[in-house]
């Protein structure tokens, strides 16, 4: 029964290229280990630790109001900006096919969000222009690609039957769109709860949303206030399914750009300046010319692009590795395979709390907890993204009919529930591996020595040039490693598309 998911009948599982690949991966994040910075710098990590529990048991209601405003402008931020994305997206999934266009779309999905938030921070300044644009252009280029997947897996027969001569966009609207419309909104409501997790932790660079007053009260030491914010947040993410109704929606997204506040007044002369002067290399806004740039670029690359990039990609296998184990080991907890209606109630609620609370926002407080390293880094990221695929992976268990004589326990484990969805598994994996990537370089912005560490240095320094290439070399990278991670699932004969009969995983 198993073989064909491990290997050929009656050969060894070594033989599955799945199973050599997944000891590949494990591998390679073994020599990864020896290469990371995991020790915990922290005088008092228990202490800590404990401080900040008190905080979620005993929440400071105190400052509701201000948490209110900070909630209502994260939702705004994000309605507005998933809403400019998905329209934006839909429209470059009708040219998808343009090489240039998945080119441009895969460099901008490249780029994280708060990365975009730096970028649009120098021209706009704090103003509500920065945080919808900086969730807006990234998501769009994701809507583009995964919109364009799913009419490609449409019913074609409607458009065939059209008359001949009708046009692009009526042939869009109305022979492919119908056909796909619920797998379309199943995941632009994915990527609204995605877009409240990136709404709140643009607080970070200085947005009023929620993650800029958690920051100012962790700062400050006012657990209370940490606890509530984030009670708040996950309460938020948590009723999501309970408030943004389909007929709503538009109520929403009209009412939303009037509540995100006015922030300070756009300098246009800034933004004439970023681009004519900040970004333009020193060498040539000194006159050193084409002779100077080239040693710049060397220097640049060789002292800040390379040792960025080795810790990402170690950072990232490592996560990638931690990430597959903990979703292996979590989706047990919601699986009727194996758990009772009690423990799937808890292991619901943990998963929920995983995956709603974002990496950057857990490795925030994992590195008030254990200092400055790759640990907190790598929790954060194997939490949030474990959760999410041992969420996906524990519902596709409750499809699996097993015999009345099957085996139980840890048999039925590895024996019957594994084998069957390893490859679903593997396919989501691989899925998230750019995503992991792109967290990763951010994470830099906290202090980790990934890419983000130099950008946010850069910037800093008021180094506009430096951070421009590095951002370059970040969405560069970000691209190889889909790149890597669509072969692999080519070979593998993996599901590419999680859109249209799974659960969405971007």
């Amino acid at each position: 029964m198993h073989s064909t998911e491990f290997g050929p009948a009656g050969g060894s599982a070594l033989s599955s290229p799945i199973v050599r690949t997944s000891l590949w991966l494990v591998a390679i994040a073994l020599v990864c280990v020896a290469m990371a910075d995991f020790e915990i710098r922290s005088i008092s990590p228990w202490a800590e630790l404990g401080r900040f529990a008190g905080g979620l048991v005993q929440p400071d209601f105190s400052t509701l109001d201000t948490a209110a405003t900070a909630l209502l402008r994260t939702v705004t931020f994000a309605f507005t900006g998933v809403g400019l994305a998905a329209v934006l997206g839909m429209g470059l999934a009708l040219i998808f096919h343009s090489r240039f266009v998945r080119g441009a779309c895969a460099f901008v999905r490249g780029i994280h969000e708060l990365f975009w938030a730096l970028i649009f921070l120098q021209f706009f300044g704090l103003h509500p222009l920065t945080g919808v644009l900086a969730i807006a252009l990234p998501y769009a280029a994701v809507f583009a690609r995964v919109y364009s997947e799913i009419l490609e897996e449409g019913d074609e027969r409607p458009a065939r039957a059209l008359p001949a001569g009708s046009g692009l966009v009526s042939t869009f609207w109305y022979a492919r769109v119908p056909d796909v419309w619920p797998h379309l909104m199943t995941y632009t409501s994915y990527r609204l709860e995605c877009g409240m997790r990136s709404s709140a932790i643009l607080g970070f660079v200085g947005m009023p949303t929620l993650g800029f007053y958690l920051e100012s009260a962790y700062g400050e030491g006012l657990y209370g206030e940490v606890g509530m914010l984030l009670l708040i947040f996950l309460g938020l993410i948590a009723s999501l399914r309970l408030w943004v109704r389909p007929r709503l929606v538009p109520f929403y997204l009209l009412a939303a750009p009037w509540f995100l506040g006015n922030g300070l007044p756009i300098i246009w002369g800034n933004a004439a300046r970023f681009f004519t002067e900040d970004i333009v290399p020193a060498p040539l806004r000194s006159g050193e010319g084409l002779s100077g740039l080239g040693p710049w670029l060397w220097e640049l690359l060789v002292n800040q692009a390379l040792p960025g990039i080795g810790a990402t990609l170690v950072l990232t296998q490592i996560a990638l590795v931690a990430t597959g184990v903990l979703a292996l080991a979590s989706f047990p907890l919601i699986s009727r395979l194996f758990a009772g209606r009690f423990t799937r109630w808890g292991g619901h609620a943990l998963l929920i709390i995983g995956r709603s609370t974002p990496e950057y926002l857990l490795a925030y407080i994992l590195l008030q907890l254990w200092g400055p390293s790759m640990l907190p880094a790598v929790a954060a990221l194997a939490i949030h993204n474990g959760a999410i695929i041992g969420h996906l992976i524990g519902r596709q268990s409750n499809e699996i009919k097993l015999r009345p004589d099957a085996a139980r326990g840890v048999d039925r484990y590895t024996h019957e529930v594994v084998p069957r969805l390893y490859r679903p598994f593997l396919a989501f994996l691989f899925y998230r591996w750019e995503i992991i990537m792109r967290e990763t370089a951010i994470l830099g912005i906290l202090g980790i020595t990934t890419l983000g560490f130099y950008v946010d240095s850069a910037i800093q320094e008021l180094r506009f040039d430096r951070a421009m290439v590095l951002i370059l070399v970040t969405a560069l990278l970000n691209i190889a490693v889909d790149a890597v991670a669509r072969r692999i699932r080519r070979h593998l004969q993996l599901r590419t598309t999680p859109t249209a009969s799974t659960p969405p995983t971007p």
